[in-house]
């Protein structure tokens, strides 16, 4: 879905709490970005970044598969990542990356070149949070602070999670890996439950 603005309220509320990102990720991210983070604080909700993070995980997907499509054999859909401009989280992000793996059979994460998605990491006042503008075009940004507060192996498995397809829901339990910061800085499982399981296995066997 192409969008030339987003909503107004979207603008007003990122550019509230905008911090300068990292040269690299600066480079990345769209003007006014769709914003999907860890922590309910954040701005966290409108019909146009629901549109636009579905578009991120849509052409995730469809640069995956188009990649799958050379080699058919396959048995499960590979989704590639770079994060080597997030050096400082890369344990965590391997961590995340085989969690996922271990928790779905039909899209795996392996780190790589010519990536579907990109990692960042730096400083910003919204916290970590999956970025999109709209058209395809995202990364998953890691910030300093919220990972020293927050399992920075949840945070990082969350925001994946986002990549995979799922949404936020701050309002669930812990033991829901996309309720985020909704539990507080105690809770440390980084680990989907079944319904997530299922959910990113569904989209990713019939896309």
């Amino acid at each position: 879905m192409k969008r030339s603005v987003l909503s107004a309220t979207l603008g007003l509320a990122l550019a509230a709490g905008l911090a300068v990102l990292p040269t690299t990720a600066a480079a990345a991210a769209p003007a006014a970005p769709a914003v999907q983070g860890y922590t309910a604080s954040t701005y966290a909700g409108s019909a146009a970044e629901t549109a636009d993070n579905q578009a991120f995980f849509q052409a995730v997907m469809a640069s995956a598969k188009s990649k799958q499509a050379a080699n058919p054999l396959l048995a499960t859909v590979v989704v590639t990542y770079d994060a080597s401009s997030a050096p400082s989280f890369r344990n965590q992000i391997a961590s995340a990356a085989q969690i996922w793996n271990s928790s779905v059979g039909n899209v795996q994460l392996r780190a790589g070149s010519n990536a579907d998605f990109r990692y960042y990491e730096g400083n910003d006042s919204r916290g970590s949070y999956a970025s999109t503008d709209g058209h395809g075009s995202g990364y998953i940004f890691l910030d300093y602070q919220q990972n020293q507060q927050y399992n920075s192996v949840r945070v990082t498995a969350h925001e994946t999670g986002h990549v995979l397809g799922l949404p936020d829901h701050y309002s669930g339990p812990c033991s829901e890996l996309m309720s985020g910061g909704g539990p507080g800085p105690s809770c440390t499982n980084p680990y989907p439950n079944s319904n997530e399981r299922s959910r990113v296995n569904s989209l990713w066997l019939f896309g």
